[in-house]
């Protein structure tokens, strides 16, 4: 058994962007948002690279991220506290996210904008579910429109 628990798989398909936060050798910060954080095992994510070249290069230089992701059922959420593993070009994982990236692409009509560099392989160190902090939701009675 890994450390990711089996509730967290669906933060995992993309339907709600998570968050990746890096930081550069001299410990400036760095927050993105991600269009895909994927399980690979237990105790593995990868993070696809498609733009985000502040983020890839302060992995270089400290192998240390933070990734938030929320579950679209639920509103769970997670924090991972991941390290930097090594980055694959080709494969079931690097295939597998580059087909997810292009659905969800293609669900926001960005079809063909969101191109795959790299399945980014990161180690899970922790992880620490957020509880009570949802994002909240309108009551049903609420009015649409400014109050």
């Amino acid at each position: 058994m890994g450390i990711l628990p089996d509730e967290i798989q669906p933060a995992m398909q993309g339907v709600i962007p998570s968050h990746v936060v890096t930081c550069s050798g001299d410990g400036t910060p760095n927050a993105s948002a991600i269009s895909q954080v994927y399980y690979v095992d237990p105790d593995h994510v990868a993070l696809s690279h498609q733009f985000f070249n502040k983020t890839i290069r302060n992995v270089r230089e400290n192998p240390r991220a933070l990734v938030w992701v929320i579950s679209p059922a639920t509103f769970d959420s997670w924090d991972l506290e991941l390290e930097y593993d090594h980055s694959e070009t080709s494969g079931p994982v690097f295939e597998a996210l580059d087909m997810q990236i292009e659905a969800i692409a293609s669900i926001v009509g960005l079809k063909g904008i969101f191109k795959l560099r790299s399945a980014d392989i990161y180690r899970v160190i922790s992880v620490t579910k957020n509880v009570d902090e949802r994002i909240p939701l309108p009551e049903i009675d609420d009015p649409p429109g400014p109050r």
